[in-house]
């Protein structure tokens, strides 16, 4: 008996890995996020199996399924949204399972940023622009450890995604001009790879106003960064002549 962390990705259903959408089919009890992750993506299970919304579940509800599941030899596939690494909160279920002695696996998927950069057909590290990207998010419930707080790492002046603060955008935008400055390229996308996917692309200085028109309030994801917006970059030493020639002579 194996639990299977499996990313869902960030809404599509077609988002999700071949080896995630098999486990899905063969496990007969899978549980998963109702208000993230997509029917869609469940629905491929076995019509034998047992499908349960665990978005009504605290970590005990869970933790009882899952062990009823391991007295009984059953597979699980726990579904995350995304990848289940990035804020899938899959760390305290790990250690449960753990203390348990109950095998498990983590199967990875796509998380919404790089969804993100697929919806603006952009590329997050560009040559001579930035060569780093950030994942964080804003201090909320879950308070930021020491020099991790959105001023410390726009120091940086990264490529950045922030998720899950939308609520909080006007605070940063405070806390990352003074670093990336007023007219740096954002973009803030809501329900990115779900059929009613939506988003707008501004500058630090009027993305707050372009966000407060749409309604955009929660499930969204801010990228920050040149990259959104490039004005001239050199091209990739990856297609440069001075590459083939390079590559060429490892080969012979």
């Amino acid at each position: 008996m194996t639990v299977y962390f499996i990313g869902a990705g960030p809404g599509d259903p077609e988002l999700i890995t071949v080896k995630g959408q098999r486990l899905i089919r063969e496990c007969p009890l899978v549980l998963y996020a109702g208000s993230l992750v997509p029917k869609e993506v469940v629905l491929t299970a076995n019509p034998t199996a047992e499908i349960v919304n665990t978005a009504d579940l605290s970590l005990d509800g869970i933790m009882a399924r899952i062990r009823a599941a391991h007295e009984q030899g059953l597979d699980v596939a726990r579904v995350h949204t995304g990848d289940p690494a990035l804020y899938g909160a899959i760390g305290e279920q790990i250690r449960e399972l753990e203390k348990l002695g109950i095998p498990y696996q983590v199967i990875p998927g796509v998380t919404a940023a790089f969804a993100g950069a697929a919806m603006l057909r952009r590329e997050l590290t560009l040559p001579g622009i930035s060569q780093t990207l950030i994942l964080t998010r804003h201090a909320g419930k879950t308070p930021m450890p020491e020099g991790e707080s959105l001023p410390e790492l726009a120091q940086h002046r990264a490529t950045m995604a922030i998720y899950l603060s939308v609520d909080k955008l006007q605070e940063i935008v405070t806390e990352l001009i003074p670093c990336y400055g007023a007219e740096c390229p954002v973009a803030v996308l809501h329900r990115v790879s779900w059929p009613d996917q939506d988003g707008v692309v501004g500058t630090l200085a009027d993305i707050a106003a372009k966000v407060e028109a749409k309604g955009f309030t929660r499930t969204a994801l801010i990228l920050v960064g040149q990259v959104i917006q490039p004005e001239g970059f050199p091209a990739s030493y990856l297609y440069s002549v001075e590459h083939a020639e390079w590559y060429r002579r490892q080969s012979e």
